[in-house]
């Protein structure tokens, strides 16, 4: 699924129960003009910024990482993290790759925990 076809479905998923997520509205809340929105959901447009993303996530209550992968972007403050240990967290992310989720799930709890 394309980054426009997301935002799409999850604007007009939340406008199913409030009609307050009209493209012309979700527009006027994140400071796009509606045409300019209209053409990312459609895909005519690239995705936007960074922060327009982020913006997005929050109106449309998603996950603002899930977006910014979607639209082929990180974010910075995980750009920052990456970039102190590149080399280290290259390697983590190609062993992971291929792992299956309750497995990746299970490490995430132990490094949260701080069960090493």
């Amino acid at each position: 699924m394309s980054f426009g076809d997301y935002i799409r479905q999850a604007r007009l998923a939340r406008q199913q129960t409030d009609k307050g997520y009209s493209l012309r509205q979700v527009a006027g809340r994140v400071g796009v003009e509606p045409a300019y929105l209209s053409k990312i959901e459609r895909d005519v447009f690239p995705p936007p910024s960074e922060q327009m993303i982020v913006n997005l996530a929050a109106d449309l209550g998603e996950d603002p990482d899930v977006l910014l992968a979607l639209a082929g972007k990180l974010s910075s403050e995980l750009r920052e993290i990456i970039v102190r240990r590149p080399q280290l967290f290259a390697e983590l992310i190609r062993q992971l790759k291929d792992a299956p989720d309750h497995a990746i799930l299970r490490m995430v709890r132990e490094v949260t925990d701080g069960d090493w």
